[in-house]
C-alpha cells in the first residue's frame, strides 16, 4: 500500500491519534469535578454527572441518586459557562478526530496529504486542542496539549513532496 505521509508523518498519525482518543474519553468522562454531598461521593462534567441530589416530593425531602447519567436537556446544564465548555470541547475533539482519521488514511492511501494539507491540518489541530478546558480534566488538557505541540510540529514534516506531471 503506498502512503502519502514521510516518517514523521506516519508518528504524527498515530500520535494525533491517541490524542484524540484521550481528549474525547476525558470529555465523555464525568469526572472533571469530584467533591461530596449529603454524605456521598459526586463527580460531574460538561454534560454528564454522578451521584446527585433531587427532591423526592413524596417524602419532601432531597435524596441522592447514586448513579451516573447525561443531564436531561441541554438547559438543565447547570450554568452558562458549562453549556459553553460542553460546546467548545465537543468542537475541539471533532477537530481533533478528523484530523487524526484523515492522517491515518493517509498511511493508505497515496498523494492524500501534500505538505500544505499536513500544515494546514496542523493548523487544525492546534485550533482543536485550544478548544480544551477541562482526572478527565487532565486528560482531555492532555491529549489537547499533545496535540496542540507535538501534533502540529510533525505534521509539518507529513506529507510528501509532490510529484510534477510533464502534462
Amino acid at each position: 500500500m503506498a502512503s502519502s505521509l514521510t516518517s514523521a508523518g506516519v508518528v504524527w498519525a498515530f500520535l494525533s491519534f491517541l490524542c484524540a482518543a484521550a481528549s474525547c474519553v476525558g470529555f465523555f468522562m464525568p469526572y472533571w469535578l469530584l467533591g461530596s454531598q449529603l454524605e456521598k461521593s459526586v463527580s460531574f462534567g460538561t454534560f454528564r454527572r454522578c451521584s446527585y441530589p433531587v427532591r423526592d416530593e413524596s417524602r419532601q425531602m432531597t435524596v441522592m441518586v447514586e448513579q451516573c447519567g447525561r443531564y436531561a436537556s441541554f438547559q438543565a446544564i447547570p450554568s452558562a459557562e458549562w453549556r459553553i465548555c460542553t460546546v467548545v470541547t465537543g468542537l475541539g475533539c471533532g477537530l481533533l478526530l478528523l484530523v487524526a482519521l484523515t492522517a491515518l488514511m493517509g498511511c493508505c492511501v497515496s498523494e492524500l496529504i501534500s505538505r500544505t494539507v499536513g500544515r494546514v491540518a496542523g493548523g487544525i489541530q492546534f485550533l482543536g486542542g485550544t478548544c480544551h478546558i477541562g482526572w478527565a480534566y487532565y486528560c482531555t488538557g492532555g491529549g489537547a496539549a499533545a496535540a496542540m505541540l507535538v501534533c502540529t510540529w510533525l505534521a509539518c514534516f507529513s506529507g510528501k513532496k509532490q510529484k510534477q506531471y510533464p502534462y
